[in-house]
């Protein structure tokens, strides 16, 4: 039988003793012994490092483990306790109080000896999704668990890890199981016409994890790297961790302008299924224009085929990947829309000639992806829960989709204009009125509880007209109605 966590069972059951299995004391010779546990233990308690309800070793166990008598661990004791910082029970030892938390001192204006390296004071700090729920759910990029098969999920990685228990304790390989790839080789194929073998597929943490994968393997600092724009954020800030140049790029309504791109360009970032953020999906001519071009410069193409599962509406096209001849895109996929943003899973489909150095790349950066969890996918892919999830949750966004759009050419439409869209988890709208700031719109929808974004968020230019992106993974069928009658207001008032 499994041995309970004792400490994460004492948060939600008070009363029950939370045991500490370690504090770390370090003395120094063979006096003041009382007085240099006291003060580290109460340094400790002050920090936070110790927590109310926290029980202190046994002072004989102390004592043992220190190589000093009972009594001098019991006088350190005494004193926290004439401090108020832990009491003493019968039978049950010491437990810490009740005490406000100390911060280390720093130095006025120095904030400390160590300081990162400035770049990372021009990469923008990630929102916190969790504690900033709106009232009224349109944030973009956010999938509905509601519909996820949790109870099929939970028994596949009990198997993976009673499995584990019994002979699979060893480090993993870092490409991924081979289970694993040989599955998701299987599901691109099928469902997007991705033309792979097993041996190419990468396994990520994510697919942010892909994309840095791909830059250390494909950049070096200097170079030039074409993104959208507006475009996917997280990547422009990725780029400039790495030393690279982000060189944006507009798109219309055919995808990414080609005629614009720099000839010195190395790596081109792009997402031709569903333009994220504005939802147009590259025109089969641009994308042949794009291949064309990076043949012509010698430049990688990275394709992120970020949702591409919930497509529900016109002829899909094939991915760049399936139609270059000459081994230059690498596609990208994620599972966190598909299934749960908390798995952090994702891949890479790379031409074999980089495939030895992903391989190192990736062992360098965290050595594997989670084993059971990967396990748990395979089976998850093989035993066709992942088909069946995606048909059920695309009839939903599908449905989704139709009634915001609906609101965006009826009641919305004096102010809002849909960018027509073919799937996806999104949507965006342009602004009518193209005197109006798409942040200044944004700001008053999240003083009225409605959380969405505006494309000037992702852009690297002004937009004027701007948009309005909207989401619907995060909000409810029976909430949109009243959703988009408070943004209709907000609209009103703002345009």
């Amino acid at each position: 039988m499994s041995q309970p966590n004792l400490a994460q069972y004492a948060d939600t059951h008070p009363g029950v003793r939370r045991l500490v299995a370690d504090v770390h004391v370090s003395l120094v010779g063979r006096s003041n012994l009382t007085e240099q546990i006291y003060r580290q233990l109460k340094e400790t308690i002050e920090r936070g490092g110790l927590r109310p309800g926290d029980t202190l070793p046994s002072s004989r166990e102390l004592g043992r483990r220190l190589d000093v008598s009972r009594n001098t661990v019991v006088n350190a004791y005494l004193r926290l306790a004439a401090d108020g910082l832990v009491k003493g029970r019968a039978g049950s030892g010491y437990q810490v109080l009740s005490r406000p938390r100390r911060l280390r001192a720093v130095r006025p204006g120095t904030g400390g000896a160590l300081q990162p390296q400035p770049v990372w004071e021009r990469v923008y700090s990630p929102p916190n999704l969790a504690a900033d729920k709106p009232e009224f759910d349109f944030r973009p990029g956010i999938p509905d668990v509601s519909g996820f098969p949790f109870a099929t999920w939970r028994a596949l990685l009990n198997d993976e890890f009673r499995a584990s228990a019994v002979g699979r304790g060893v480090y993993g390989e870092p490409l991924g199981r081979p289970e694993l790839r040989e599955a998701i080789a299987r599901h691109v194929m099928v469902s997007r016409q991705v033309v792979t073998e097993p041996e190419e597929v990468v396994v990520t943490n994510g697919a942010q994890q892909a994309l840095d994968l791909i830059l250390r393997v494909l950049a070096a600092p200097g170079d030039t790297v074409v993104v959208e724009d507006p475009g996917y954020r997280p990547v422009r800030h990725l780029l400039h961790s790495h030393g690279l140049r982000a060189h944006p790029v507009p798109v219309d309504e055919e995808g990414l302008v080609v005629d614009l791109l720099p000839t010195d360009a190395k790596l081109v970032y792009v997402t031709p299924t569903h333009q994220f953020p504005l939802g147009m999906t590259m025109s089969l001519e641009r994308r042949h224009q794009l291949l064309e071009w990076a043949s012509r410069t010698g430049a990688a193409i990275i394709e992120d085929d970020y949702d591409s599962e919930f497509r529900f509406a016109g002829r899909p096209l094939e991915p760049l990947q399936a139609i270059d001849e000459e081994r230059r895109v690498i596609y990208v996929g994620s599972f966190s829309k598909a299934m749960l943003p908390t798995l952090r899973l994702g891949f890479v489909v790379a031409p074999p000639q980089l495939l030895d150095a992903f391989r190192k790349a990736k062992f360098l950066s965290d050595w594997q992806t989670s084993e059971n969890i990967q396990g748990a996918l395979a089976a998850f892919i093989d035993r066709g829960c992942l088909a069946q999830h995606l048909r059920r949750m695309r009839r939903r966004y599908a449905d989704r989709h139709r009634r915001i759009e609906a609101h965006l050419r009826g009641d919305l439409g004096h102010w809002l204009e849909p960018i027509p869209a073919q799937g996806g988890i999104h949507v965006a709208a342009r602004l009518r009125n193209v005197v109006v700031p798409d942040e200044r719109v944004a700001r008053a929808a999240a003083r009225a509880g409605i959380g969405l974004q505006p494309s000037s968020y992702y852009s690297a230019r002004p937009l004027r007209p701007g948009h309005l992106v909207l989401g619907y993974g995060g909000i409810p069928e029976d909430r949109i109605r009243t959703g988009m009658s408070r943004l209709r207001d907000v609209l009103r008032r703002c345009c």
